[in-house]
Order: structure tokens, then C-alpha cells, then sequence
């Protein structure tokens, strides 16, 4: 089954839409931190928030992610017995405390310390041993709980771990596809391509990094495609033309978030949109600001490829970005549309209660209807295609 994630805030618990809930299939709030082998996270002010959540759709899962980028603690935990036990001991007591579903673990990353954190040449077996301590101590208190990782999006995150050991303990694997350049490069390109593209560094992309978890033994449906809600944007581009591929005066640091984008950004200010057909990738540019971003169209082609390759779903980052308000309908829609006529059928998968049925849009006959799956108001019909690197311009 496709299941569409969600990294939300926790501060945002309180402000996501109805329709919006209804449409996602698993919440990762962001963020728990470790600290000192215990995993700890001040809910209390969410308990209302969690409590709205699930009266509003009793069956979605709700998970809380633990770290993020620059989150230390999970190499200390996790280099001695004790320490996993305690962080399995403390993660239990969280999704009991709380009624929440599971845990997922974004420890950004094993054997690295990119972001200051602290690491250890043992990282790579003890990333698997702290899983396996975790997903033990969820069992032990029972109820089915939920284990996840967030992955990093590219082979650096398979050679410094034991993927196929690991993913024996895991329910999703979530791929970080995004960020795939311009943290530390002076040169423009996508950040989330779908597919290498002529001007992609190291042919970083969704592909490759599926391709390399498929090889290290990950079930491909455990695998997750890891979409992004904002940009990475380089200044000072030098060399003319569209902008792609161009040595930039700065490295390609976070950009406008979505709803930025489509306020002020696409095809506005002086920015024209492009499509790199090689990559499946949309960028801005002005002729000095180059804007590497997702939208619909690329949105769209990621959910087609998940599908195709028989992967567990996407996932996004994060719920916050999204000023439009459309895109987790629009993400909802496109999985429920492998469903209908031409698709596979799952029981249970319908459009959501009282949404105005778009033409073209019919739910496969003989369809239960399960309050919360399919369909979602508000949604965005799909953008127009602009191919070839061809500027989408907007219509007066």
C-alpha cells in the first residue's frame, strides 16, 4: 500500500487543515531529541492538538521523529548495550505517554559528523543494533507500533550502515531525496531530481539513491520518496543562458519555501520557470539567482515512479512550507489515482466524503468508502507541461 507521510511541527499540530489530515496516512512530528541515551519530547502542550487529530481521522498514524540535522546523542546511545536499552526503554514510555503510533529515527548521519555531531567507527553496526533494541522495546509494550528512518538520499547513506540487517526491524525506510546539491557546492543544479541530468553532480537523484537501497537489500516496498516543500537558491550565477550548471558566487543554501515560491517566485519578479526534461526537474532563474524547487509536474512524475517500482509511498518535508495549502491534496490525489480504472485496486480507497467529484476523476466501481482515503477538497488541477527547457510564462 502507498502511504503518504508527513514531517509537521509540532507547533503546527494545532493549525493543520481537516481536509489536509484526512488526507495523509502517517504524521511525523518534528522533532524529539536524545539526550544523555533517553529519547525525550515535551508533548504536553500537544495533547490537544493529537486529540482533534484523531477524532478526525481515527485510523492515521501519528509518530514521533526523533533528531533531525545538527540533533546529537544517537552515536553515544547507541555504543553501548545500556545505552540502547535506554533509548528503547525511553521510546516506549514516549508512544505509551502520549497514544502515539511509533517511532521513526532521523539520525543525520551514522558515521558522519558533517553537522557537529558526535560519531564513531562503530557507527555502522551499532546503527543496526540501536534499531533492533528500539523495535524490541515497541513490542514489548505491545500494540503494534511503528519503527521508521529517515535515509539519507543518496549510496553515502548505504555504505555507512547495514541496510539489509537494519530494514528487518523497520516498517518504512524514508529517503531524504532532496538536498542532493548546493549545500556545499558553487554550482547550480537540482537539489531533488528525479533522474541524473547532464548538469547533476555525482548524478545525484531519486533514482540512484532507490537503486542503491534496492542493492543494499532494502524491500523496495519499504522504500519511501522523500519529496521537499522548499528551495535551495545560488547567487550570483555567472555564465548566462537558463542558468543551470553555472559556477555560482555562493554555495546553494535553503531557498523560498513553497508557498514563497508561488507568491513571488514562479513567473514572477523576473523569474522565469524552466524544465530540465532530463531530470524532471523544474528551476527558476533571473539571469543572477538560480532556484532549484519542486512543484506539481515534478510532484506528479516522483508518485508515478514510486508507483512503477513498487515502493511503500512518498513523504514530505515539511508541512509548514506549504503556504499554498494544496500540495499534501495534491500528493493525496495523485497516489489515489493508481487505484482507478488501469490501476490496482486497494479495498477501503475512495474519494473523501463530499468532495465534488472532478471529471475524469471517477473512484472504481464496487469502492468501499473509508472516511479519511482518496480524493481531497481544495486540490489543484495538474500544471501545464513545459518542456525542453522552454519558459513557462504567465498569462496576462
Amino acid at each position: 500500500m502507498m502511504r503518504l507521510i508527513g514531517y509537521v511541527g509540532a507547533r503546527d499540530l494545532s493549525v493543520i487543515t481537516e481536509e489536509d489530515i484526512r488526507c495523509l496516512d502517517v504524521i511525523n512530528i518534528a522533532f524529539g531529541q536524545v539526550r544523555d541515551a533517553c529519547m525525550v519530547w515535551d508533548g504536553q502542550a500537544c495533547r490537544p492538538a493529537l486529540e482533534r487529530i484523531r477524532k478526525i481521522k481515527p485510523g492515521i498514524k501519528i509518530l514521533l521523529s526523533a533528531g533531525g540535522w545538527g540533533a546529537d546523542g544517537f552515536s553515544q546511545a547507541a555504543l553501548t548495550a545500556q545505552g540502547r536499552e535506554s533509548m528503547a526503554a525511553s521510546a516506549a514510555a514516549l508512544v505509551t505517554e502520549y497514544g502515539l503510533d511509533g517511532i521513526d529515527i532521523d539520525w543525520e548521519y551514522p558515521g558522519m559528523a558533517l553537522s557537529g555531531i558526535g560519531s564513531h567507527v562503530k557507527d555502522k553496526e551499532n546503527f543496526t543494533l540501536l534499531l533492533q533494541a528500539v523495535r524490541e522495546g515497541l513490542d514489548a509494550v505491545g500494540g503494534g507500533y511503528m519503527l521508521t528512518t529517515a535515509a539519507g538520499g543518496d549510496s553515502y547513506f548505504t555504505r555507512q550502515t547495514n541496510m539489509k540487517e537494519a530494514a528487518v526491524f523497520l516498517d518504512y525506510v524514508q529517503l531524504m531525496t532532496y538536498d542532493l546539491q548546493g549545500g556545499f557546492q558553487k554550482v547550480t543544479g537540482h537539489h531533488a531530481a528525479l533522474r541524473p541530468g547532464n548538469c547533476s553532480l555525482f548524478d545525484a537523484c531519486v533514482d540512484k539513491a532507490v537503486k542503491a537501497f534496492l542493492a543494499a537489500g532494502v524491500p523496495a516496498e519499504k522504500l519511501v520518496v522523500g519529496v521537499p516543500f522548499y528551495s535551495r537558491k545560488w547567487e550570483g550565477v555567472k555564465g548566462g543562458g537558463p542558468g543551470l550548471g553555472q559556477e555560482a558566487e555562493t554555495v546553494g543554501g535553503y531557498g523560498p519555501d513553497y508557498g514563497s515560491l508561488t507568491a513571488d517566485y514562479i513567473n514572477k519578479n523576473g523569474f522565469i520557470r524552466y524544465w530540465d526534461e532530463e531530470a524532471s526537474s523544474p528551476y527558476l532563474f533571473d539571469g543572477s539567482t538560480f532556484i532549484s524547487y519542486e512543484d506539481e509536474e515534478s510532484m506528479a512524475l516522483k508518485v508515478r515512479y514510486a508507483e512503477e517500482n513498487g515502493l511503500g509511498g512518498i513523504m514530505y518535508w515539511e508541512y509548514r512550507c506549504d503556504g499554498t495549502g494544496t500540495l499534501t491534496g495534491f500528493l493525496r490525489r495523485e497516489l489515489d489515482r493508481g487505484l482507478c480504472p488501469g490501476g490496482k485496486q486497494e479495498p477501503g480507497r475512495g474519494p473523501c466524503p463530499g468532495v465534488e467529484q472532478e471529471p475524469g476523476r471517477r473512484p472504481c466501481p464496487g469502492v468501499a468508502q473509508e472516511p479519511g482515503w482518496g480524493l481531497c477538497p481544495g486540490v489543484v488541477q495538474e500544471p501545464e507541461v513545459n518542456r525542453g527547457g522552454e519558459a513557462a510564462h504567465e498569462s496576462d
